[in-house]
């Protein structure tokens, strides 16, 4: 259907009542059609944006607990991630006697269990050298909030760590979503992109961020300042370190 071009039509507005030219009345988002002086834009507020995804569910809340009856270990606390006694386990339940390991913990030596062939329990395993206890571990992810990337610390966003002195904390970056977002730290709040420098001591890194493996981890100096941890390549993911 065609119509006319209405030039020289006139028309009424919807809200003041006034004549006005066909072609000068707009139509409002309410569907009114209003003159310059009465016509009203949608205010913003009238479309909120629907509040980020922010999931609240843990991953695997109850962790695997395996029972080993008859067996008795005695070793100085070691990093879970780089020393286990399972391997040695099954050789374990039909002996007695000793087991003795020599060497660096993290990759020890091979020894025999040497004793009386039995069903009895096993005797004690002593191991000796050197390796790192953790005093605790988080799970680094990225995701977007109010349109920003975000490192979200055991699944909350850009949250407030407490780091004692002396113990070593590991950031584990081997999620995915770390590609591209080296987790790093600082003196001054946002890092490098805030004018500070790269807070180093203690620190030791592994792997690329997002692949398997991938970690920022720091032991804290004695007397270490109040720390950020901030992203290497983008501004404004990260959040507070503090070191009491």
């Amino acid at each position: 259907m065609k119509y006319a071009i209405g030039k020289k039509s006139l028309a009424i507005c919807d809200r003041c009542g006034q004549r006005y030219r066909y072609l000068e009345l707009r139509k409002e988002w309410t569907g009114l059609k209003t003159c310059p002086d009465c016509f009203e834009p949608k205010h913003p507020q009238l479309d909120p944006t629907p509040p980020p995804f922010e999931p609240q569910g843990l991953h695997e809340p109850r962790p695997e607990i395996r029972e080993v009856s008859g067996v008795v270990v005695s070793f100085p606390v070691v990093n879970s991630n780089t020393f286990s006694l399972e391997p040695f386990l099954p050789s374990l339940f039909a002996r007695v006697g000793t087991v003795t390991l020599g060497g660096d913990v993290v990759t020890p030596i091979t020894e025999e269990v040497t004793g009386v062939s039995a069903t009895g329990s096993v005797g004690a395993v002593t191991a000796s050298g050197t390796g790192t206890s953790i005093a605790a571990t988080y799970t680094v992810t990225v995701a977007s909030y109010l349109g920003a990337n975000k490192y979200y610390i055991d699944s909350v966003r850009q949250d407030t760590v407490s780091l004692s002195e002396g113990s070593t904390y590991r950031f584990d970056q081997s999620d995915s979503s770390n590609s591209s977002h080296p987790l790093r730290f600082s003196a001054t709040s946002g890092g490098t992109h805030s004018g500070g420098s790269q807070y180093t001591t203690g620190v030791t890194t592994n792997g690329t961020p997002g692949s398997s493996g991938a970690y920022t981890q720091i032991t804290v100096a004695v007397g270490a300042p109040t720390l950020y941890y901030y992203c290497t390549n983008h501004s404004g993911m990260g959040g507070q370190a503090n070191t009491p």
